[in-house]
């Protein structure tokens, strides 16, 4: 979400690399551009003016304008001051000295309230906590049964409860029978999902502050649609004004918003952003890294997510068989290739790994790429490949024109397909047989990612 501010801010700092040296004039040209760019992308107007004012007393400085590399110099005041207006660290959830922790999920009908009690539990789930959902919107009976599908998903437990009425005293009680129910069944978190509405009113307010003043939570997260900009910073400091929310979670980060809303957010409220939404599946939950989403703004990729991915969803010990088998002489086959497609497959679409990559230095033309990565392509491989029988896998070359119409009929795919699958196998395994020759950084530096 984050690539025409991306694209902006690099053109501002290539600019300032062809200078020979600063002067307060390409300053504030630099900052200019620095400054149109995050209005464009939609960054609130006091944040910007703030932000560009920290810049500048820091960038017009004796140091910067003597310095070796003062465009670097320029790069690192940026980074250094969009870190202090997202939050230096990573923000963690409170927990309650005597279980449950309870968690309030507050937020406008539509945020993704439900989905994200849901990708919540199963993140706390993944961490070895034992959590339970309720549902306290008794106003819409399909937000309570999206509930019992999402918890029934990630194998979470539910109270339900009996619904008679649709009024404030059903919520109170089924908020105090859930919390209840989670310390008779060893539950550490309740993650109460609550009623939404289309726009903040005094009946929503009120029932919040019911539901806080019970319930005493440890944490109150507004949950945020990233896709509404600047509207969502309204409503979550409106939220805050209310009921002094302790954290904030943007969904849908991985939609085509301009990021403003995460430049923003913080800044107004307050309070930190502690998780972001990076897909519709429900392990697709993150913690909120303000340092790694810089780097992403700035250019230098996210390896350290890219990391942890391939650590939860990479099975290392066939990654290094595979980089073992591509890199000597023998290359690796169709079976090998189909394997390390189904690893690639779990950390998520191919384009957003690519997109973790530094844009700048040997990893561009990669960036460049993602853009026109189809991740039905690798689907269609996958189906190709497992039309074919072992010892055609093991030993592409035994495939002739019968054996590939055939292949072709069982995939539904054509000849042609087929053809093109075999060619780009075959200029992969040079590509890594050759890369296992020479220095592998050369090689990267000048990999092209046509059609796959």
């Amino acid at each position: 979400m984050f690539e025409n501010l991306q694209e902006k801010l690099q053109r501002a700092f290539k600019n300032l690399r062809g200078q020979g040296t600063l002067t307060p004039e390409n300053i504030q040209e630099a900052l200019k551009e620095i400054r149109l760019a995050l209005l464009e992308a939609d960054v609130n107007f006091k944040v910007v003016k703030q932000l560009i004012d920290q810049i500048q007393a820091k960038a017009v400085g004796q140091e910067v304008l003597t310095a070796l590399s003062p465009a670097q110099q320029v790069v690192k005041i940026v980074h250094d001051e969009l870190i202090e207006i997202l939050g230096r660290d990573t923000a963690k959830l409170k927990f309650a000295s005597q279980p449950p922790t309870v968690i309030l999920m507050a937020g406008l009908q539509g945020s993704g309230k439900t989905t994200t009690s849901g990708k919540l539990a199963a993140w706390l789930k993944k961490g070895g906590n034992r959590p339970m959902l309720v549902s306290v919107d008794v106003y819409r009976p399909a937000a309570r049964q999206q509930l019992k599908v999402v918890a029934e998903a990630i194998k979470a437990n539910l109270y339900e409860g009996k619904v008679e009425s649709a009024d404030t005293a059903t919520v109170e009680r089924l908020a105090k029978e859930a919390r209840k129910e989670a310390m008779n069944t060893g539950c550490n978190f309740l993650i109460v999902d609550t009623a939404g509405r289309l726009h903040i009113d005094d009946d929503l307010m009120s029932e919040m502050q019911s539901l806080k003043k019970l319930l005493n939570p440890q944490e109150i997260l507004f949950i945020a649609d990233a896709m509404t900009g600047q509207d969502a910073v309204r409503s979550a400091e409106e939220f805050h004004q209310k009921l002094s929310i302790t954290g904030v979670i943007l969904t849908k980060m991985d939609g085509d918003a301009r990021g403003g809303a995460a430049l923003s957010i913080r800044q107004v409220t307050g309070q930190p952003i502690k998780f972001i939404g990076t897909g519709e599946k429900y392990d697709a939950l993150e913690p909120f890294h303000p340092d790694r989403i810089v780097s992403r703004i700035l250019g230098m990729g996210d390896v350290m997510t890219l990391i942890e991915k391939a650590q939860e969803h990479v099975d290392h010990k066939k990654a290094e068989e595979f980089a073992s088998k591509a890199l000597s002489g023998g290359g690796f086959s169709l079976e090998d290739f189909r394997d390390q497609i189904r690893q690639i497959k779990k950390m998520g679409s191919l384009q957003g790994v690519l997109k973790m990559l530094p844009s700048i230095g040997p990893f561009a033309n990669m960036q460049k790429a993602a853009s026109s990565v189809d991740d039905s392509q690798l689907v269609r491989v996958e189906v190709i490949i497992g039309s074919m029988t072992m010892h055609e896998r093991l030993h592409h070359e035994v495939i002739n024109g019968s054996r590939r119409k055939r292949i072709a009929r069982g995939s539904g795919t054509t000849v042609q397909e087929v053809n093109q699958l075999l060619r780009q196998y075959v200029q992969m395994k040079k590509m890594f047989k050759d890369m296992g020759k020479a220095s592998f950084g050369r090689k990267l530096a000048g990999m092209k990612f046509p059609g796959m």
